[in-house]
């Protein structure tokens, strides 16, 4: 389907809004009030953050939309995952460094992993990093390992059906975008159930619909996969 040409141009990045926090609402206030250092004068907390949690318990969305809020503070960050073959040397001007996949991290990634990590502790910048076990578990070096889970630790759900369904009605929803029984249903049945990937599937539902001019119901869905 990714091989689709649709205009999605209305579809919007992670934020902390959108996040559908369940049982992971501790995490996700955690976050606001990490977010809110800045605008209350005091300097952001140089304790590091780490989220851990299953394939679709939302990790990535939580960096990327603590990402995209800096930066409309208009902070600059460091941003490093498993796909950044050369990452980097540190910058004094983040404000913050945000680390996902870290338990993929090769050697070289977690040298830089660590010296992002010295440097921010250093410059009392925030440190914030998501990978798929807990900071004991994860096959790194010592010295990361370590500094990873002395801070805030959170373990994140993956959520239920029911909220899944929850959070794709918020979202349809919020595209002005009608979602029936049936095609929910189609969508949780045929398709992955990760949350990330269902959030993408409304988005190029949402562009085809667009482009054909049509309803979202179940036939539409299968034109989309058919022309895929």
């Amino acid at each position: 389907m990714k091989q689709i040409a649709l205009d999605i141009g209305l579809a919007t990045g992670p934020t902390l809004k959108s996040f559908f926090a369940g049982p992971n609402a501790a995490a996700l206030a955690h976050l606001e009030l990490w977010l809110c250092d800045k605008s209350k004068g005091s300097t952001r907390s140089p304790v590091p953050t780490y989220l851990w949690g299953g394939e679709g318990s939302g990790k990535t969305h939580l960096l990327k939309a603590v990402q995209a809020s800096l930066r409309e503070q208009g902070a600059t960050v460091g941003w490093l995952d498993a796909s950044v073959l050369e990452p980097a040397p540190f910058d004094e001007q983040w404000a913050a460094v945000l680390m996902d996949e870290v338990h993929l991290y090769t050697a070289a990634q977690q040298h830089a992993a660590f010296n992002w990590f010295v440097n921010a502790q250093t410059f009392q910048r925030g440190v914030l990093a998501a990978g798929s076990l807990p900071p004991s578990e994860l096959k790194l070096r010592d010295d990361l390992r370590t500094r990873l889970g002395w801070g805030h630790v959170f373990e994140l759900q993956v959520l239920s059906e029911p909220e899944r369904r929850a959070v794709l009605r918020q979202a349809a929803d919020a595209r002005g975008l009608f979602l029936g029984d049936e095609v929910m249903d189609f969508m949780l049945t045929r398709f992955s159930r990760d949350l990330g990937s269902l959030m993408e599937l409304l988005e190029l539902i949402d562009g085809y619909a667009l482009q054909t001019k049509r309803g979202i119901t179940i036939p539409l869905i299968k034109s989309m996969m058919e022309e895929s």
